[in-house]
């Protein structure tokens, strides 16, 4: 579940961010389930989503937080061509 809303957020901030256009992929390993999501935006905070925003900050930033808060590992990859996030799920993984 805890990735359902990983992609989840992923993507409504692609429809939010990134002119509603992008790419969801999944894949599994013997270990791990990913998801991927791809989209023509650009991420200019180096550490976005690491750092929880007070509960008060202007302009959002709590939904990168929550997913690197579910997810086991988060990978942000951002230039002028893009932005991919892929997240890491344990399988097996018991939920925090």
């Amino acid at each position: 579940m805890d990735l359902v809303i990983a992609i989840a957020e992923l993507a409504a901030n692609t429809l939010a961010h990134a002119n509603g256009s992008g790419a969801v992929t999944f894949w599994a390993t013997a270990d791990e389930i990913i998801g991927q999501v791809q989209d023509q935006g650009h991420i200019t905070d180096p550490r976005a989503g690491q750092v929880r925003p007070a509960p008060d900050a202007p302009g959002g930033g709590r939904g990168l937080w929550l997913v690197h808060e579910v997810c086991d590992q988060v990978e942000i990859r951002t230039g002028q061509a893009g932005t991919t996030v892929r997240v890491h799920m344990r399988r097996g993984a018991e939920p925090a």
